[in-house]
């Protein structure tokens, strides 16, 4: 992921690295037959990309053509191109009610599959997520995911300084969502929260307490890491310092 962000000289990268582990558990062990994913923050598209590829869906070589002209993989998940990509996503906040009709849709059909949306949670401080939240509650959707990447940044400051939401789980928990925080590069933390019976009626929300640039020391928790493109030497840097880690 760090490869094709540079390459094409991308920012996005911290989001995406924040999102990364969880995206890549629910992608590769989660999701089982019919299951579905939404990606409602829709430029971590680079870390969808990578587990289509790890997932053996595309060619690792094909991730090299991420964000140039005529690609397949432009910086937001296309639609009408993947059969697991349900739709374009990246107009934050359109996400949660897509996936809420998916839900019900496979509720009327009376299907067993599970949808998934990854949100970030900036995202909510969109009034569409709030009617989602009614909608999916109301119709009993215990069918619907939501997973937050909670790295506490977006795109001009913390969540607390534009727009300050706390606290979001409790705000959430109040509308009868059955709610749970873990820390969101645990992976058997995130698998137990997103797979334990559901203790409601309605949907489950997991709150993923992440790290905006995790993995790269000097983007990690720092609000740069949302725009600011790695130079070559940071680029060759990050990649001695993931692969020293292996």
């Amino acid at each position: 992921m760090i490869k094709m962000h540079h390459a094409n000289h991308i920012g996005h990268l911290g989001g995406n690295l924040s999102v990364i582990d969880l995206l890549c558990l629910i992608y590769l062990d989660l999701m089982r037959g019919t299951d579905q994913l939404v990606l409602s923050k829709g430029h971590a598209a680079g870390a969808l990309y990578v587990c289509m590829a790890l997932a053996g869906e595309i060619d690792e070589a094909e991730l090299e053509s991420f964000h140039q002209n005529g690609t397949r993989l432009p910086g937001h998940p296309p639609a009408n191109t993947f059969e697991k990509i349900a739709f374009a996503t990246g107009s934050l906040g359109h996400g949660l009610s897509l996936a809420s009709g998916m839900a019900l849709a496979e509720k009327l059909r009376g299907g067993d599959a599970t949808i998934f949306c990854v949100m970030g949670d900036g995202e909510w401080q969109e009034g569409s997520n709030w009617e989602a939240i009614w909608f999916a509650q109301h119709h009993t959707l215990s069918n619907l995911t939501i997973v937050v990447d909670q790295n506490e940044l977006q795109g001009f400051g913390s969540i607390r300084d534009t727009s300050s939401m706390e606290d979001l789980l409790k705000r959430v928990r109040s509308h009868g969502i059955d709610c749970s925080t873990v820390d969101g590069h645990n992976l058997d933390a995130l698998r137990d929260a997103c797979s334990l019976p559901n203790k409601s009626d309605g949907p489950r929300a997991v709150f993923a307490r992440t790290l905006k640039g995790k993995g790269v020391p000097w983007f990690e928790g720092e609000m740069r890491s949302h725009y600011v493109p790695l130079t070559d030497d940071a680029a060759e840097k990050a990649l001695s310092v993931l692969q020293a880690k292996k």
